[in-house]
């Protein structure tokens, strides 16, 4: 299939609720970017005017957008999980397609993200916590090793280590992959195939998906997965907005491999497998109390998360525990998918600091999560330009009545939490 190449472009999504939309939109709008719609998804957008990197705008600091390549948005939007569905990400730093899957399974449903490298790790939970990822936790296994339980996940993504061949205009270091030094690659791959097909349920769907555009790693994993794991092909549409190739071997109608020039894209390949038997259905509920480590709030704990103004109302379904200094989200969902005893972490939510003796210590939330604030913060700032945020970001301060905190206004939406000393607000990272 051919056809014109698309104007280039930085491609990103909106990773907020709908309320924040708006918002989002405002905030870009002020600083001089402009954008148009992408057909294949309503919150993916292309960029027609970009002053400066999108990455360093007020928008993108504050996790209301996410930028991504609107190659690699696919696999969670083609893996398809529904409202309160459970995910397994299997290969998930730098998190992109983690924060996509928590989107779209909402704050009743429960991503896991496995990262095995301890400093993408910390990349993929950094992704986590800017976009306010609520429904994630993160672990961190070999893939191909990972101790879960078998046919206990009803969706896995498993977007592995690859070539990348199809990312040659932003990594021409790539080309080294080729012939016999990518069969290590391909080994890993099959072993992950092999894993995340054990961990699929009964009627789940498995999501693969490559950045390169090497048969031997896309089509040719696809058939032996097929072949040797029991797994059966489910046909894939092309989005709209793509163009595919025709596969590389016989027998694959409904994988995508992406041609990345046509596309205005990076090269990719998707191919969704089901593991035979009847459908997962509607997610069940679940009840009970996660097994997890660290301990309950206790009562002078609770009084200073409430002194603090600290909401936990918006969050999603779950506990709040203590791991030393820290405060954790575990999630309701992790009850019935984690054994008992798996080092995992959940959304972090603040840390406990200070020494008040009998009082307790004191708790600073996570300025970034604009679902701990509360609906009246009692101080409230207004910035009444995107420059005048951005002003803040750089270490300004704006003018503030004398109290604990301040929450950070613009056109109406909170955006941040911000700390106050004497007259002024700052942002404070920590």
């Amino acid at each position: 299939m051919t056809a014109p190449s698309p104007p280039a472009g930085r491609t990103f999504r909106f990773a907020c609720p709908g309320a924040d939309l708006p918002l989002a939109r405002a905030l870009l709008a002020g600083q001089g970017y402009a954008f148009e719609p992408e057909p294949f998804w309503p919150l993916a957008a292309r960029l027609t005017a970009e002053p400066r990197p999108l990455g360093s705008s007020v928008a993108n600091f504050f996790g209301l957008i996410h930028v991504q390549d609107k190659s690699s948005m696919l696999p969670p939007l083609l893996l398809a999980p529904p409202p309160g569905a459970a995910v397994l990400d299997l290969c998930a730093s730098p998190g992109s397609k983690t924060g996509l899957l928590a989107r779209l399974v909402g704050p009743g449903g429960f991503v896991l993200g496995n990262e095995p490298n301890g400093a993408r790790l910390e990349t993929l939970r950094r992704t986590l916590e800017r976009t306010n990822a609520l429904a994630c936790g993160t672990c961190s296994f070999p893939g191909q090793a990972i101790p879960l339980e078998d046919g206990s996940w009803p969706f896995i993504l498993l977007d592995p280590p690859c070539s990348g061949l199809g990312t040659l205009d932003k990594h021409p270091e790539a080309r080294r992959w080729q012939g016999a030094r990518a069969e290590p690659l391909e080994r890993l791959q099959r072993e992950l195939l092999a894993r995340a097909a054990a961990l699929l349920a009964p009627g789940g769907a498995l999501l693969y998906s490559t950045c390169t555009t090497s048969p031997a790693e896309n089509e040719a994993q696809t058939a032996w997965a097929m072949d040797r794991l029991g797994l059966e092909l489910d046909p894939l549409a092309p989005p709209p907005g793509f163009v595919v190739r025709p596969p590389a071997l016989p027998g694959l109608d409904g994988v995508l491999p992406v041609d990345g020039d046509a596309s205005g894209a990076q090269g990719f390949y998707l191919a969704r497998l089901r593991r035979p038997g009847p459908s997962p259905g509607a997610p069940a509920s679940v009840s009970g109390t996660p097994a997890a480590r660290g301990t309950l709030l206790g009562a002078a704990e609770a009084a200073a998360c409430a002194e603090a103004g600290a909401d936990f109302s918006g969050l999603p379904p779950g506990e709040l525990r203590r791991f030393g200094d820290a405060l954790f989200l575990v999630h309701r969902r992790a009850s019935a998918l984690l054994p008992p005893g798996l080092p995992w972490q959940g959304l972090p939510l603040g840390r406990f600091h200070g020494d008040r003796g009998d009082r307790g210590d004191r708790f600073r939330p996570n300025p970034r999560l604009r679902a701990l604030l509360p609906a009246d913060p009692g101080c409230a700032v207004h910035a009444d330009s995107v420059d005048a945020v951005a002003r803040l970001l750089a270490g300004q301060a704006l003018p503030a009545p004398r109290a604990p905190f301040a929450v950070l206004y613009f056109q109406g939406r909170p955006l941040c939490r911000l700390a106050v000393k004497g007259s002024r607000a700052l942002w404070a990272e920590r």
